[in-house]
């Protein structure tokens, strides 16, 4: 593994380990080099309340690409509204290591503006 993969996963574990401990439920991102896969699980992390992803055909719908800011802002509607419809107006926002900058800066404020808390 990379010393950047390996410091990302790091920095992941300890984010997760702080929100284990706020009982909330949690809004995991993925991101790869052509999609972004956006989760949303119940405070234990023992099950997947909603999920989104660039791979979805609703989503996919009318963007010329799955790895720009455009694609994670559709993502991250997808997201809140999902979720919304699972009775979950507040989250934590598990970056997964990743700046909060570009792609995943792009689907929080999305995810922020569908009506998501946190």
């Amino acid at each position: 593994m990379s010393i950047k993969n390996t410091a990302r996963l790091r920095r992941a574990k300890s984010t997760r380990a702080h929100i284990r401990n706020l009982g909330v439920p949690r809004l995991t991102v993925l991101r790869t080099g052509q999609h972004l896969y956006a989760q949303v699980f119940t405070a234990d992390g023992s099950k997947v309340l909603a999920a989104a992803s660039t791979t979805q055909a609703d989503v996919k719908e009318g963007l010329k690409s799955g790895k720009n800011a455009e694609a994670a802002a559709k993502v991250g509607r997808a997201i809140a509204e999902k979720a919304k419809a699972a009775g979950v107006e507040k989250v934590a926002f598990d970056r997964s290591g990743y700046r909060f900058h570009g792609r995943i800066k792009a689907l929080a404020d999305a995810a922020r503006e569908g009506g998501l808390q946190f």
